[in-house]
C-alpha cells in the first residue's frame, strides 16, 4: 500500500548516501545452536521464493550462482529455491494450506491483512539491529508496521505505474517510437493506428484475477479520480463511482466496440498479458514501471522491441498509482530458521539496495547470466541513494535503458498516489466484473455498474 503525497516524498527520509556495512542479526541462543542452524548442530534447510513457474534457464543459472555465494558465506544455511508467484486468488490457498516458501514476497496491498490476522513474522528486533528501520521511507515502512508498533517484513521494492509499448508495432503501423503518447486521446489514436497497420491489439488492460480491479484504479487515479478515502480513524469511505472511472471505462469501451483496437483477449491477468505482449500481440498496455525484469526472464521478449514511459496524467488531482512488494517470513517457523530466513532477506533483498559492494555483485552475478540490471523502479530508501546504486552497477547495466528515457525523464514530475488501504484485494477482485463487463457488452451501463460497485465494496468497508 505505498502511500506518499508528492514527488519529494519518494527520497523521504534523508540518508547519506555511501557504503553501509551491515552485519546479520544472529537468532536466539538459548538452545545453544551455532547462529544459522538448529539445536543439532546441522544445517538449516531455508525454503525461499524464486521465480514465477516458467522463468527461463538463465534466471535460474543466476541464482545458483547467488545461492552459492550465500551458503559460502553462511555454510550452516541451505538454501532451497521455491518456484512462487503471488496471485490474489492462490496465495490464500497457498497460506492456508501451509504451501507457502518460509521466505516469501507480497505486496503492499496485502501485509497490513496479514500481519492484522497474525500471519507474518515479527521482525522487529532484527531490522533494528540491521539498522534498517531509520533507512527505510517512513511512510513506505508503515505498510509493514503494526498497530503494536511493530515491524513484520522489509520492503524490498517500489515501483510506478507506467504505459509500456512495443516499438517495432509502433514502427509498422507509421508511428514514432521514440515519441509515444503523452496523453490518452494520443494512447487511443495511436491503439487504433496500430490495430489497423498490424492486426494486433493496439492497446490491452487486465481484467482478472483481482488484476482488473488494480489497473482500474491505476487508470481512475490517472484520470484524478480516487476510488477510497482513508478517513483518519480506522474506516474507509468507498467512491468508486467518480468521474475518473467513469472515463476510464468509457475508454475501455471506446476502444473495444467504437475503435475495435483492443483486441479479442478481454480476459487476461499479470502473467497472461505479459506473455501477450512479450510475443508481440499488443501494442500497449499499463502495468508497474519493473515488468521488464519479467519479460525478459518469464516471457522471452526481445528487449529490441521494447519500450516504457509514463502513464498519462488528466486533471489537477492525477497522480501516478504506486506499489512494491515486500519480503517477509512464515509465522510458522522455529528461532533457527527465523535466523536464516532474516539472513537471506538481508543478504539477497536489502545490502545491494544500500551497499556498494552488494549492489556490485547481485549486478555481475546477473548480468553474467543475461538477466536485467537497471530495470526502472521507485526507491524504498532514498532517490539519493537510489541513483547512486545505479552510478555502483553501471558497468553491468543492460536494460535498454535509452528505450525507457520518456519514463525516466519524467517519473518525477509525477505525482506517486498510494493504493487504497481497506480491503484492497477484496475491492479489487470486485471490480474485476466491471472491467469484464464494459469488456463484454457494448450496452454495459457504466453509471449502474459503478453505483453497485460502490455500495458493495462500502459493504465490505464496513464489515
Amino acid at each position: 500500500m505505498m502511500s506518499i503525497g508528492r514527488k519529494t516524498a519518494i527520497a523521504g527520509v534523508a540518508l547519506a548516501a555511501g557504503a553501509l556495512l551491515l552485519t546479520a542479526c544472529t537468532p536466539d541462543e538459548s538452545d545453544n545452536a551455532s547462529p544459522g542452524t538448529g539445536g543439532d548442530g546441522k544445517k538449516v534447510e531455508l525454503r525461499v521464493a524464486t521465480f514465477p513457474p516458467g522463468a527461463d534457464k538463465a534466471a535460474y543459472e543466476a541464482f545458483a550462482v547467488q545461492e552459492k555465494q550465500f551458503e559460502d558465506l553462511n555454510p550452516d544455511i541451505d538454501i532451497i529455491g521455491v518456484e512462487y508467484e503471488w496471485t490474489g486468488p492462490t496465495f490464500a490457498v497457498q497460506l492456508a494450506g501451509g504451501s507457502l516458501p518460509d521466505v516469501f514476497t507480497v505486496p503492499f496491498t496485502d501485509t497490513k491483512t496479514l500481519l492484522e490476522n497474525g500471519q507474518l513474522m515479527d521482525v522487529t528486533d532484527e531490522m533494528n539491529e540491521l539498522g534498517y528501520s531509520d533507512k527505510f521511507n517512513p511512510i513506505i515502512l508503515d505498510g509493514v508496521t503494526g498497530t503494536d508498533g511493530h515491524y513484520y517484513g522489509f520492503p524490498r521494492q517500489a515501483y510506478a505505474m507506467g504505459l509500456h509499448y512495443n516499438r517495432a508495432l509502433f514502427e509498422q503501423a507509421g508511428l514514432d517510437p521514440n515519441s509515444p503518447p503523452t496523453t490518452w486521446d494520443e494512447v487511443r489514436a495511436a491503439a487504433k493506428t496500430i490495430s489497423e497497420k498490424t492486426g494486433k491489439a493496439g492497446y490491452a488492460q487486465m481484467a482478472i484475477n483481482n488484476t482488473g480491479g488494480w489497473q482500474l484504479t491505476a487508470t481512475t487515479i490517472a484520470r484524478g479520480g480516487r476510488t477510497q478515502t482513508d478517513n483518519g480513524d480506522g474506516t474507509y469511505t468507498s467512491t468508486i463511482n467518480n468521474p475518473g472511472t467513469k472515463a476510464a471505462l468509457q475508454f475501455l469501451h471506446d476502444l473495444r466496440f467504437v475503435d475495435d483496437s483492443f483486441g479479442s483477449k478481454v480476459d487476461l491477468d499479470w502473467g497472461t498479458i505479459n506473455q501477450e505482449f512479450a510475443a508481440g500481440n499488443i501494442g500497449m498496455y499499463t502495468s508497474g514501471s519493473d515488468v521488464y525484469t519479467a519479460l525478459v526472464r518469464d516471457f522471452g521478449m526481445d528487449s529490441a522491441q521494447y519500450g516504457l514511459t509514463v502513464v498519462p496524467l488528466d486533471g489537477p488531482d492525477a497522480g501516478t498509482l504506486g506499489g512494491g512488494d515486500v519480503a517477509v517470513v512464515s509465522p510458522t517457523v522455529d528461532d533457527a530458521t527465523k535466523a536464516a530466513a532474516v539472513k537471506w532477506i538481508d543478504w539477497y533483498y536489502m545490502q545491494k539496495l544500500m551497499n556498494e559492494d552488494a549492489a556490485v555483485a547481485d549486478a555481475k552475478a546477473l548480468s553474467d547470466a543475461g538477466q536485467a540490471v537497471g530495470t526502472p523502479v521507485l526507491p524504498v530508501l532514498s532517490r539519493e541513494l537510489y541513483e547512486q546504486s545505479l552510478t555502483w552497477i553501471e558497468p553491468y547495466i543492460n536494460v535498454p535503458r535509452d528505450q525507457m528515457t520518456p519514463f525516466t525523464d519524467n517519473i518525477w514530475d509525477q505525482t506517486p498516489v498510494g493504493e487504497p488501504k481497506g480491503k484492497t484485494q477484496e475491492i479489487y477482485a470486485l471490480l474485476d466484473p466491471v472491467v469484464q463487463s464494459v469488456l463484454t457488452d457494448e450496452s454495459a451501463d457504466i453509471d449502474a455498474l459503478l453505483t453497485k460497485a460502490d455500495a458493495d465494496a462500502q459493504a465490505l468497508l464496513d464489515q
